[in-house]
């Protein structure tokens, strides 16, 4: 217990009580059970659960959406009593559950079914409660569901409660939401321990009192207030029921057992869930533990005379929504229930159900409120539809039922979506040619099999394929045997050469590799500078774009270790953003780089360059410079201690050529940096002309290309100007 947190927890435990109270009462009616058997499982789901359960946000007790389940296995076991030792077991099964750990099982709901779960929730409470805020309480407080007891529909219902308008509950309702909504508008907010819901109940007691001594035709009948019954302290063994043990070995007894485990445990961790995304601090509250708290709360409530508890999502609303902190909300909220019921009944049975009423309306708007119907609407019609099926199917049937249907809705958008996007397909040019990629899922199926059918046997001729299953756990044996005949058949009849990748060792079909992305000598030989220079920018695109190709470097590594085939050279600055292997999207041994500092021309630059050219095959000469470049920033501030000025002196010069020296530190710094970092690119090309008559010679034949570059580090992209090929510029590829 976090005694900081006591101011928040008291007067939350204290609001979360007043409205258990009828709830555990009204559910008891509803399932056809003794009507303190709700109030025993409302002070064990309090006390007990919230001592033992690992959420702070969580409140327990008997639930609404088991009302229809209990009543039924009421009437077919024949007896309260009987039923009594099914939830005993029941409770059993769940600690079985807890201590297997299968808390997991939430996770496996999606968070639009539950959203719409919360959503459901507060369109049910303001359906449920418009009747009690208006004086119509034949339908007990706690009854969720969509057919009444007395028949009627929860619509039917609606219209039919107009015709017995209580006068006095419909005042009580309206000055009751009054103060709800605009609480924290007024100076009253400041009165922390006085939670608005506490003055909501406080003030209807008033208002009841007072239409009784001063205005008789607004008087509010016993029939509309809270309602506990009188205990007997001489007979207290009349209210508690002791299960039969006697009847363990029935079979009947063991399949609703059964049911009840199954339903409260799937009701508790989903509520538990939706708890969960509700709460401010976004805290997880452990399943499992959960799970165990849940069986210890239902053994006892069969040994006392209980009937089933679970994490109850309307309480456990109204405790968020009231501030709480801690699990101690709903510790004392158990602690007031088993007060009342044994020393408060007189004070509680002045409560009118119409205050209740008008904090459960609030309630019910803060979980459904517009904005998050929006917002789903939003997120597209994937996630839209499966909320509002959730919604729809919990109004009209129960919470189970519908969050299985939205489940289910959910799971066929899921198959929708992996029949017509069953794998990740990329299309680019490399230069071992057009390369196309396709990336399996994590679970391949059946269901892929046509899409994955048709794209395979609609690939041209002389493509490079490669399907990469690396990321697939399961591939269905109809999509092995697809993958199989394209590549017998179709990818030798058509010249398509193909790459296998990433099978797993259970399968039939291996791993299958037919070309390396390694520029071979004659692939080499065979590209023109032009179609090199198109290259790194199709390969910068990609970059930019963050769809690089994949590379098996291990095979990379293999077969350059035995020879290199570079297709162009790269003069860039020191600078560690700009390695242009990445930038060019390039693999191994495709390019070779030389760094210095401001890529500046030396002769021993030039000597590397006439290597890489004439001894290696490089056919493509870059200079790239870059935005933001340390060195040219360090020349236009007149830096040239140690061994800088060698550099930095070239830099000056071409600075003060261009009036943008020294800088003027007038916030267009970045600007001028930019502006003579890309002339010092392009006056390197003419350096390299003009220092190397076998390079100038090449070019001039067109047997070599050399562009300037300018690499911008915050987009990525590279920017070329015209190329220098043969006697003039290429201006066609800027």
């Amino acid at each position: 217990m976090n005694t900081k947190a006591l101011k928040t927890d008291i007067p939350a435990g204290l609001v979360v009580f007043l409205v258990a109270l009828p709830l555990c009462l009204g559910i008891a009616l509803a399932s056809g059970a003794p009507l303190m058997s709700g109030i025993i499982s409302g002070i064990i789901g309090g006390i007990i659960i919230g001592f033992m359960s690992g959420s702070q946000t969580s409140v327990s007790g008997p639930a609404a959406g088991l009302a229809a389940v209990v009543l039924a296995s009421i009437q077919q076991l024949g007896s309260f009593e009987t039923f009594l030792l099914a939830v005993i077991l029941a409770g059993l099964m769940q600690l079985a559950l807890g201590f297997a750990k299968m808390g997991y099982i939430a996770d496996f709901f999606p968070s639009n079914v539950i959203k719409g779960l919360l959503a459901a929730i507060g369109i049910v409470l303001i359906l449920k409660q418009i009747p009690h805020a208006i004086g119509y309480d034949a339908d007990p407080e706690g009854d969720f569901s969509f057919i009444n007891p007395t028949g009627e529909n929860t619509f039917a219902g609606l219209f039919h409660a107009i015709e017995y308008i209580t006068p006095g509950a419909v005042i009580i309702s309206i000055v009751s939401l009054i103060i709800l909504l605009y609480w924290q508008k007024t100076p009253l907010k400041k009165l922390t321990f006085l939670p608005p819901s506490l003055a909501v109940v406080v003030i209807g007691i008033g208002l009841s009192g007072l239409f009784h001594d001063m205005a008789p035709a607004f008087i509010i009948g016993h029939e509309h207030m809270v309602n506990i019954p009188a205990i007997d302290y001489s007979s207290l063994g009349s209210f508690f029921y002791l299960p039969d043990f006697s009847l363990f070995t029935r079979t009947d007894i063991w399949t609703v057992a059964i049911t009840l485990a199954v339903v409260a445990s799937l009701e508790t961790l989903l509520n538990l869930e939706a708890v969960d995304k509700i709460d401010p601090h976004k805290r997880h509250s452990p399943p499992n533990r959960e799970l165990i708290a849940q069986g210890v709360g239902n053994v006892l409530a069969g040994l006392f005379g209980g009937i089933p508890v679970t994490s109850v999502i309307v309480r456990s609303s109204v405790n968020i929504q009231t501030g709480n902190e801690t699990k101690f909300s709903a510790i004392f909220h158990g602690l007031l229930l088993l007060l009342s019921v044994l020393f408060l009944a007189p004070i509680m049975n002045m409560i009118p159900l119409a205050s209740l009423a008008a904090i459960l309306l609030v309630t019910g708007y803060k979980l459904a409120n517009v904005t998050l119907f929006r917002s789903m609407y939003s997120k597209g019609i994937e996630q839209f539809i499966p909320f509002v099926s959730t919604v729809l199917a919990i109004v009209f049937t129960d919470l189970l039922i519908g969050v299985l249907v939205g489940l289910a809705i959910s799971i066929a958008f899921l198959m929708i979506s992996n029949f017509r996007n069953p794998y990740l397909k990329q299309n680019y040019t490399l230069h071992v040619g057009e390369v196309m990629r396709l990336e399996l899922p994590n679970q391949v199926t059946f269901l892929n099999k046509a899409s994955i059918k048709e794209t395979l046997h609609d690939i041209p001729e002389d493509m490079y394929v490669v399907i990469d299953a690396t990321s697939s756990d399961y591939i269905d044996h109809d999509i092995i045997e697809i993958i199989e005949e394209f590549k017998d058949t179709i990818a030798v009849e058509r010249r398509i050469r193909v790459n296998i990748l990433g099978q797993r060792s259970k399968y039939q079909l291996k791993d299958h590799v037919q070309f390396v992305n390694v520029l071979g000598k004659e692939k080499r030989d065979g590209l023109s500078s032009k179609e090199i220079l198109d290259l790194l920018k199709k390969g910068n695109q990609r970059f930019v774009a963050g769809e690089m190709s994949k590379k098996d470097f291990s095979k990379q590594v293999e077969i350059t270790s035995k020879q290199q085939n570079p297709m162009c050279v790269i003069i860039g600055c020191i600078d560690s953003r700009t390695t242009p292997e990445i930038l060019f999207d390039t693999g191994l041994g495709d390019i070779l780089t030389i760094r210095i500092a401001g890529n500046i021309i030396t002769q021993e630059i030039i000597g590397s360059l006439e290597i890489a050219c004439s001894k290696l095959g490089a056919k493509l000469i870059v200079v790239k410079a870059h935005s933001l470049c340390g060195a040219v920033t360090l020349a236009m501030n007149d830096v040239c201690e140690h061994s800088m000025g060698s550099i930095t002196t070239k830099i000056k010069h071409i600075a003060e050529r261009m009036d943008a020296f020294p800088l003027k530190h007038d916030g267009k710094d970045d600007e001028v940096i930019e502006r003579v970092s890309k002339q010092n690119a392009i006056e390197g090309v003419q350096e390299i002309l003009t220092l190397s008559p076998y390079l100038a010679d090449k070019i001039s034949k067109g047997e070599l290309g050399i562009v300037s570059a300018y690499h911008d580090i915050g987009t990525g992209e590279v920017i070329f100007d015209p190329m220098v090929i043969g006697s003039q510029t290429d201006v066609s590829s800027m």
